[in-house]
């Protein structure tokens, strides 16, 4: 099955002309969802949908299907492929970007040799993952697969004020279909790592397996300010030093799981936030995640039995809001072995991983089977404009994703995705 090749060329220059749009004068990316620089960037994207024969659709939360429909089709449901083109702030060109057009780029060599699937391939380009504008992030796929209303997605109200469905109508990309009028078979989605691990190890292809269950909560420590200089270390009722216990437990928690737990303080705010007066009042970020449900309940239970804790030795007045939950995501078994015979027969190094980030797939994997594929990101460097892959890895990717399409949709192979069996 490695008979065939995307046409690397064409996919770097497309990821370049894509990378081009939303720049400013001094160079820095910028597509936020629903600006007009990602109406740009969907127009653009759009345009080379029709340029490869493909049925365009839009639904009504902006989420972008290129479709192509082959003749004697033996189901209807699609093989669902794609990501995001909206960026962070300041971003680099690949983070969702490449796992579109190289999706594009599948369907378009399939296309060109001929090749009869035995089911439509489609490619998705999800409306706001990021979330950098309106929150939730991954909202297009999230209102795609069922879990959030339509109405009310389309009610939230940006950080600039804007309101989600006003702008997608302004840009022209408030489509008329409803969201899930697609019923995919399966979902496979192309991505740079943004992390690390293949990059330090030097592999190349990340059979993705996994995603990580995030938990975001607020916490909020009452104190009393006070002279740092008269009032003694045993009569303090030191907020700022709450917030340093929390961070360190967090931690060693984190550190004490062996890699299967990641914890972070990442805003941090000190009231008075004065050098000579002890804080009276602390407000952090806890971003806690892990691979299994069950840890990560652990993991919650034993944050909140800490805080109780702490507040009763310190003096402390403790509360919580949770800002964002989501459960770990198992990916498709089928999919995932499918990656990581498509990457050897190619010959390359290849191993199972675990996403610590969030992104589309975990969305889709509640209403189809799903897995993702990693390529190395150097450095292990995303959300930056210093985000970087090879262009040898770039293909390399593209080229696994090649073939797993190829195995899941050959007409006369075995369908593990018969149209008679649900998700």
């Amino acid at each position: 099955m490695t008979d065939k090749s995307i046409d690397g060329a064409r996919l770097i220059a497309r990821l370049g002309e894509l990378g081009g749009i939303g720049r400013d004068g001094r160079g820095q990316l910028s597509r936020l969802a629903a600006t007009d620089t990602d109406k740009l960037g969907r127009d653009l994207f759009v345009s080379w949908l029709h340029q490869a024969g493909l049925e365009v659709a839009i639904d009504r939360i902006g989420n972008i299907f290129g479709i192509w429909k082959p003749v004697g089709s033996i189901d209807d449901r699609p093989l669902l492929l794609g990501s995001h083109i909206d960026t962070v702030i300041n971003a680099g060109q690949l983070d969702g970007c490449y796992g579109v057009l190289a999706a594009l780029e599948v369907i378009e060599i399939l296309k060109e040799d001929g090749f009869q699937p035995n089911r439509p391939i489609a490619v998705a380009a999800f409306t706001n993952e990021e979330g950098v504008r309106f929150a939730p992030d991954m909202l297009g796929s999230l209102v795609f697969a069922g879990g959030f209303r339509l109405d009310n997605a389309l009610l939230i109200v940006g950080a600039d004020g804007s309101v989600l469905g006003e702008e997608l109508a302004r840009i022209g990309y408030a489509g008329s279909e409803v969201p899930g009028f697609i019923e995919p078979a399966a979902y496979v989605e192309l991505h740079i790592e943004q992390g690390p691990v293949l990059d330090r190890s030097g592999v190349s292809i990340g059979a993705v397996e996994n995603l990580q269950g995030i938990s975001w909560q607020r916490i909020e420590i009452e104190g009393v300010a006070n002279h740092a200089g008269t009032t003694p270390m045993d009569m303090r009722s030191d907020a700022g030093y709450g917030a340093a216990r929390i961070t360190t437990y967090l931690r060693d928690l984190a550190r004490n799981c062996e890699g299967s737990t990641v914890a972070t303080v990442g805003c941090l705010e000190l009231v008075p936030n004065a050098i000579n007066v002890i804080p009276s009042r602390a407000s952090l970020t806890v971003d806690l995640r892990s691979t299994t449900e069950d840890r990560l309940l652990r993991h919650e239970a034993a944050l909140g039995a800490f805080l109780e804790t702490l507040a009763e030795d310190e003096q402390l007045q403790i509360s919580v809001e949770r800002l964002a939950r989501t459960t770990p995501v198992k990916f498709d078994e089928v999919i995932v072995k499918k990656i990581e015979n498509a990457a050897e027969k190619r010959g390359l190094s290849v191993r199972r991983m675990t996403s610590g980030a969030g992104h589309d797939a975990q969305m889709i994997a509640s209403i189809a089977p799903a897995a993702m594929i990693f390529v190395p990101s150097i450095g292990g460097i995303s959300h930056n404009p210093a985000e970087q892959t090879a262009e040898v890895d770039l293909i390399r990717g593209a080229n696994v994703l090649l073939d797993v399409v190829q195995s899941i949709s050959q007409r006369h192979s075995t369908n593990e995705y018969p149209a008679s069996c649900s998700p």
